[in-house]
């Protein structure tokens, strides 16, 4: 039996209300994990989302020091929600979870967050003068950092971007010098504070086909790419490339790594979430505190049918955990 009281607290936030993160965060009652969780939004909600996939819900409140596995943090909602059904009233009420747990996570009373997942343009539909872009970004600004790396983990491997959610044709004029120096100290840092490597590998991805081919097929990795890991080897971080991508992705080149930079979201995210088959868990790197998330998004389709997959959710839980308990140790 776990020492209960002496376990880290960490905060779950539900997400959109009519997605599925309210009845995936009820699922986690089954488990018993060495932490005491703390779900995030309002208790009806939850309650009522769970009966209707056969869970009785039934938990106590949040207390700082209660000894409960699992308990809630009631935030209530700006308006009654309905599983599939998007309602830009409650916009302020999931952003007001989001601020609550990255409080909590920045005065100590939390020692990570769990994120489940959140519909951008019902935000966007709610403060049309405001643009939001998502929890990622969001977390920076809240948090006060100016650059953040986006990682996400399964299926054995680790895999950050260089750049994120860009349009392709605009993917080489974001990849400056000076940017991708940066996601490559975050990366390394987090790699070895957060994850527990001392000296962390990095393969790093080319940009264009087979590398730019010696400047045949683009020149990114001659002006940006080589010259930035040139420099960055000289400060002793350990970095193999830049590689073709298409090989990259072998066990061959990954038996030598810790984590691949890939230099778009579409070069490296869709060979981790073939591998990881549906328990990816995207982690927010560079910020003050510790962040993860589940891999995919709100499935208004599936909301309230019970056919959600929970395994996203116990993964990034199991991460969150991990990372921590090695922190704050």
């Amino acid at each position: 039996m776990p020492d209960r009281p002496h376990l880290p607290v960490l905060a779950i936030t539900t997400g959109e209300p009519a997605g599925v993160g309210p009845e995936l965060a009820a699922r986690l009652a089954s488990k018993d994990y060495a932490a005491r969780l703390v779900l995030l939004g309002d208790r009806n909600l939850l309650t009522q989302r769970a009966r209707t996939i056969g869970i009785e819900l039934d938990l106590p409140d949040y207390s700082p020091v209660s000894p409960a596995p699992l308990s809630i943090l009631h935030l209530p909602l700006a308006a009654p929600s309905e599983a599939g059904k998007l309602d830009p009233a409650n916009a302020g009420y999931v952003l007001g979870v989001l601020d609550r747990a990255i409080g909590g996570c920045r005065n100590g009373e939390f020692a990570a967050m769990i994120t489940a997942p959140i519909h951008k343009g019902v935000i966007n539909d709610a403060y049309p003068d405001k643009h939001f872009y998502g929890h990622t970004e969001y977390l920076a600004e809240q948090c006060g950092t100016e650059r953040v790396v986006m990682m996400l983990a399964g299926g054995g491997l680790r895999v950050a971007l260089a750049t994120t959610h860009l349009p392709l044709k605009d993917v080489s004029a974001a990849l400056t010098a000076e940017s991708l120096t940066a996601t490559l100290r975050i990366l390394h840092a987090d790699l070895r504070d957060k994850f527990g490597f001392p000296a962390p590998a990095i393969l790093v991805a080319g940009l264009n086909p087979h590398a730019g081919e010696g400047g045949h097929m683009g020149r990114e990795e001659i002006d940006v790419i080589s010259p930035v890991l040139a420099q960055l080897r000289d400060e002793g971080m350990h970095l193999i490339g830049p590689l073709p991508a298409d090989t990259l992705f072998t066990p061959h080149q990954l038996k030598h790594g810790d984590a691949v930079l890939a230099m778009y979201h579409d070069q490296g995210l869709p060979v981790l979430k073939f591998a990881s088959f549906g328990g990816g868990v995207n982690i927010t790197l560079g910020l003050p505190i510790i962040r993860t998330s589940v891999d995919h998004g709100t499935a208004l389709d599936l909301a309230g049918t019970g056919q959600a997959d929970p395994g996203s959710l116990f993964t990034a839980t199991e991460l969150a955990i991990e990372l921590a308990t090695r922190t704050h140790a």
